[in-house]
């Protein structure tokens, strides 16, 4: 089994939004802003090879939306997913899943693109099967007042259109062999985080459970979780046997810092080293 990193671009989010209560004194130490208080945020997704299996994690923002959605989030660098997947060295019809690990947009935008006729869209990756759960996927459907500007329908619901939308089950193990799915309800309803077997280590698609090193202590929580008080309780179990089991947290949204790990100290977990994906043997 192989891991390929596929860039889907830069944007830029506020940096109050991304860290909450915590002032912009501690937290521009590691996120430093420009003058707009915007912190760059990477989109970075990742393929699993393995056999006849090509599996796609996240798909970035795409480019359906018109240029006013878009001057929202700065974007920057090369934000087509299938150009980023050619320079993976592949095509999008090798593609053989879209495994979402939640459908806010900057997650699943790249999942679907606009077809030749001006009002119709088509599937990004023709060949592959595309991997949500029911409980998130109805969350998606109803959003509440708080999530709905993250929920577009024109990057969902041609998913189901396609006939080409399948259902991880929450109460049984990972369909995927390749890895295991850890549940978390603070940011959104049963976010999937996977839990990769790779070369003796676990890789942990990190997602928006630890969006970059600076949210590592368990009380950074962002503005945008649903939950905080459960973000609290899933990152402090989590981040704990993280740092027992020496984890590595692939980092989608770290514009910095590609993996990480953590380890245990008085106040808790906190960064024990960062470096790139090919350094792991």
């Amino acid at each position: 089994m192989e891991l390929h990193i596929v860039d889907a671009g830069r944007m830029k989010l506020d940096g109050g939004a991304m860290f909450g209560v915590v002032p912009k004194t501690i937290w521009q130490k590691t996120n430093p802003a420009d003058e707009n208080n915007l912190c760059p945020i990477a989109m970075r997704c990742l393929l699993i090879e393995d056999g006849d299996r090509l599996i796609l994690i996240d798909t970035g923002i795409g480019d359906k939306q018109d240029q006013k959605f878009f001057n929202h989030y700065y974007l920057h660098g090369e934000t087509d997913i299938a150009k980023a997947i050619q320079n993976a060295g592949f095509s999008t019809l090798d593609v053989t899943d879209v495994f979402l690990t939640h459908l806010h947009f900057d997650h699943v935008g790249g999942a679907v693109k606009r077809s030749g006729d001006p009002d119709g869209f088509e599937l990004t990756f023709p060949n592959a099967r595309y991997w949500s759960n029911k409980a998130h996927w109805q969350w998606a459907l109803e959003p509440n007042a708080r999530e709905r500007a993250s929920f577009l329908k024109e990057n969902i619901l041609p998913l189901q259109e396609s006939g080409h939308l399948h259902f991880v089950d929450t109460e049984k193990p990972s369909p995927f062999p390749q890895f295991d799915i850890f549940y978390a309800d603070g940011h959104t309803e049963k976010q999937m985080i996977p839990l990769i077997k790779y070369k003796n280590r676990v890789i942990v698609f990190a997602a928006d459970l630890l969006p970059t090193v600076g949210h590592i202590p368990i009380p950074y929580v962002m503005s945008y979780d649903t939950r905080p008080l459960l973000t609290l309780k899933e990152r402090e179990y989590f981040f704990n046997k993280a740092a027992a089991g020496e984890y590595v947290f692939f980092m989608e949204h770290d514009a910095a810092h590609e993996c990480c790990t953590l380890r245990q100290t008085e106040k808790g977990p906190r960064l024990q080293a960062s470096f790139p994906l090919s350094e792991i043997k």
